[in-house]
């Protein structure tokens, strides 16, 4: 297993502050549907997962996802993030899940199935967040229920789905091979 280097370091921090601009802009759109009800907010919250999950497929290093989750909400941040310093508590923990599922694969597996498992630890991660904030702990346990199932499926669409699609589109473009080369059974696992 390599140590990141500066390149990878460096491409990291693009792809994150690639997010992070993602991330401001997903604000408003996760405000417009809460007035919706049954947690309608809830399914695009995996949005807030990308940059972890995009950075790792592209990577594929240790330390990778925590990175991303911290450059991303970092520059959530400077733009004027309306929830404050706390993006930065929330990427470090979502990092921190992402990576969990990536170490515990010793950073050999890249295949949809981890990808979403590593959306929804991240997803788990911004739960735990939440409930320390006290909000979440007050609702009724079919309201709660709902809450967490709608997040948890956002996160698999969006960040597990949706970066494994987008990365595995980028791979046939041959753009990420300008960061690292993919072997066969890389490229196959893509495919599967």
């Amino acid at each position: 297993m390599s140590k990141l280097k500066l390149t990878d370091i460096l491409v990291t921090v693009v792809i994150s502050i690639m997010f992070g601009v993602i991330y401001k802009l997903w604000g408003p759109l996760y405000n417009v549907l809460k007035p919706i009800g049954l947690h309608a907010d809830q399914f695009i919250y995996g949005m807030w997962f990308m940059a972890a999950t995009v950075a790792f497929l592209i990577i594929r290093k240790p330390g990778v996802a925590l990175l991303a989750e911290i450059a991303a909400s970092s520059g959530e941040f400077l733009m004027g993030s309306e929830w404050g310093l706390e993006v930065l508590l929330f990427g470090i923990i979502q990092g921190v899940m992402a990576e969990l599922i990536f170490f515990m694969t010793k950073y050999k597996r890249y295949d949809l199935w981890i990808i979403c498992l590593a959306a929804v630890g991240s997803a788990s991660g911004s739960i735990f967040m939440d409930y320390m904030k006290g909000y979440i702990g007050d609702l009724a346990l079919w309201n709660l229920s709902l809450f967490i199932v709608a997040r948890f499926l956002g996160s698999i669409v969006i960040a597990g789905a949706g970066s494994f699609y987008l990365v595995r589109a980028l791979e046939k473009t041959g753009v990420t091979s300008l960061v690292r080369r993919a072997d066969q059974e890389e490229y196959d696992s893509l495919n599967h």
